[in-house]
């Protein structure tokens, strides 16, 4: 199942945070104290795959303890949606003999005695007729054992803000002992490190009894002599010690190659190698690099090359084991990298989220994909102190909630810095949804291999049409040629083109495109380069209080997508909330992004590659 969204109330700085959408990976973003980690906590309890118990004397709002304690089986702390898979549907259909359809939704909640609640928006899941029809059919313990199934098939969550370095001088027999659940009197290890050596050792595929046996010497292969003493080893023995310590040597020699190897996919801020050696009782991590060849104890690194060592055996070890399919809740990772390295930790996510949905808390904007913008959430606290969240990124004007925002604001410097400094393709875009559309159009076009641009290509919203003659302006000033435009071809978008022609662009009216110029359409807008197929989804649920009408229904293909929802929403008396038109391209990102050539129709497809070949010239 993947989680579509959650909501937090009654928990400790969270009076109700609100909804709060989720992506493959989705960023909160905020100020210390602004209540990031209480969002993540939360949702852990719901569901968590170790720890996580419910603490609701710590968990509870201090200002309504009192109140609360009382009756724990009536306050609610979280909620999250959760689509069904189509794997999860045919297994709770087998087992509890119900209709239960992939791509229907449940939004479980719990409850701070530790009981659960189950909605079905789209109606419970009925029996089938099969089961019905059985004399002892009872339609309560149906519903009891529906719940209880879909339960066991809703992701554990798996909260991380603490991760163990690496020492640099490990001792076997401790490792040994920890490993396997024992206490080593006098030594209490930290519970972080003990897990970042059991992710080591297996990801190396080492076994740490095998290399302190393997590092045996001769005398101990050799029998006893007189009063326990050890005996003069012969020529066997001491065969054998040799043989196996070449044996271990191979092993430890073939598992630092291993880990040099994996290391370099995910790390670009150097070539580093790493050598694993066996020395009596210890083994030892040592580290050299491209610049500094001599090696170098792990310990003695850098703390960001360290914690990005830990990090990553943990999640690429773990992801793919027990909490395979988890969700993954991140607080504060990264802070101690460079920010460079922080940028690739992003990257390391998105390869992540390939198996595991993320969510990560964040205050620096080298962490913020300016690419995927629309994965950010502002956290932020009201006059109260309460902690709220919001997908609006211009949400709040006091100086605290600007300050939640900085980040965010300093991530899109950021890449317009790039782009001058690094020469990619500048796009210059009307507004935010025209950039989520576009954003997804390339990554599936990439994906496809239909397009392999030179250049990165970076659409970058101007904030409607007045402003991109500014934006122009601030992005080309030290390119050879003006940025592309992709205007709308609304009454408003054809008087910015005419201007940008008698004007900035008078000399290369060539990259300024009108959408009309790639689906011949009056009017059109980028919503009407992309299937409707792609968009139903995000239009049903604007309109899902709607039950007399389906808005697809009265769908005209020939004309301007845009304007036929504001006549809909009108005529059917729905408000439509301010961002709409950016939450139905968040919707479009979000359907497109496991869709395949033969899932688009050609003429849609044909007129994307049509766009992004203008690119290329």
């Amino acid at each position: 199942m993947k989680l579509t969204r959650y909501q937090v109330a009654n928990f400790r700085s969270v009076e109700d945070s609100g909804w709060i959408d989720c992506n493959d990976v989705t960023t909160l973003v905020g100020i210390n104290e602004s209540g990031k980690s209480n969002l993540l906590l939360a949702l852990w309890k719901l569901n968590p795959a170790r720890e996580g118990e419910i603490d609701e004397l710590h968990d509870l709002p201090v200002s309504k303890l009192s109140t609360l304690r009382d009756n724990l089986g009536e306050v609610k702390f979280i909620s999250a949606e959760f689509m069904i898979d189509k794997e999860s549907a045919d297994e709770i259909s087998k087992e509890v003999g119900a209709n239960c359809c992939e791509g229907n939704t449940v939004v479980v909640s719990r409850y701070y005695d530790g009981t659960y609640k189950f909605d079905y928006p789209n109606g419970v899941p009925e029996a089938t007729e099969k089961n019905k029809a059985d004399e002892n059919f009872d339609e309560s313990i149906y519903i009891e054992n529906l719940n209880n199934e879909v339960l066991k098939h809703i992701p554990k969550f798996v909260y991380y803000s603490n991760y163990g370095n690496l020492s640099a001088k490990i001792y076997l027999p401790h490792v040994v002992k920890w490993l396997n659940g024992q206490v080593v009197t006098g030594i209490d290890p930290n519970k972080e490190q003990v897990r970042t050596l059991r992710v080591l050792f297996d990801f190396v595929k080492l076994n740490p009894q095998e290399i302190l046996d393997l590092g045996q010497e001769a005398s101990s292969y050799a029998p006893k002599g007189v009063n326990n003493q050890p005996g003069i080893p012969k020529k066997a023995e001491i065969e054998k010690a040799e043989n196996n310590k070449e044996k271990r040597s191979i092993l430890l020699q073939s598992a630092s190659n291993e880990l040099t190897t994996k290391f370099k996919e995910w790390w670009n801020q150097g070539e580093y190698r790493f050598r694993f050696e066996a020395d009596g009782e210890y083994f030892r991590i040592w580290v050299s690099d491209s610049i500094r060849a001599d090696e170098v104890a792990l310990e003695l690194r850098s703390t960001g090359l360290q914690w990005f060592l830990s990090f990553y055996l943990i999640f690429l070890v773990e992801s793919q084991e027990q909490h395979k399919n988890a969700i993954l809740l991140l607080d504060e990772a990264g802070l101690t990298l460079h920010p460079m390295a922080q940028k690739d930790l992003s990257k390391f996510f998105d390869k992540l989220s390939e198996t595991n949905q993320i969510i990560n808390t964040t205050h620096s904007p080298f962490l913020i994909d300016t690419s995927n913008i629309d994965r950010c959430r502002v956290v932020y606290r009201d006059e109260n102190g309460n902690t709220l969240s919001s997908c609006n990124l211009r949400q709040g004007t006091d100086a605290l909630n600007e300050k939640s925002i900085y980040a965010v604001h300093a991530a899109m410097g950021l890449s317009v810095s790039d782009i001058l400094l690094q020469g990619c393709q500048t796009v210059i875009v009307e507004g935010p949804s025209d950039q989520y559309y576009l954003n997804a159009i390339k990554a599936f076009l990439i994906k496809e291999k239909k397009i392999a641009p030179k250049q990165e290509i970076v659409f970058i919203p101007s904030g409607g049409v007045k402003g991109i003659s500014g934006v122009v302006s601030i992005v080309s000033s030290k390119a050879e040629q003006l940025p592309y435009v992709i205007a709308d071809s609304d009454q408003m978008g054809k008087d910015a083109v005419k201007k940008l022609h008698s004007g900035l662009y008078k000399d290369q009216k060539v990259r300024v495109i009108e959408i009309k110029d790639i689906v011949e359409m009056d009017n059109s807008e980028v919503e009407d380069i992309v299937p409707f197929s792609l968009l139903n989804r995000g239009i049903t649920r604007m309109f899902v209080s709607v039950e007399e009408a389906a808005f697809e229904d009265e769908y005209d293909v020939a004309r301007p997508i845009l304007p036929q929802i504001e006549e809909f929403a009108k005529k059917y008396s729905v408000e439509l909330g301010e961002g709409w038109k950016v939450e139905l391209s968040k919707a479009f990102k979000q359907a497109l992004k496991n869709k395949k050539h033969a899932d688009i129709p050609n003429e849609y497809f044909t007129k994307w590659v049509k766009l992004f070949e203008i690119f290329e010239n």
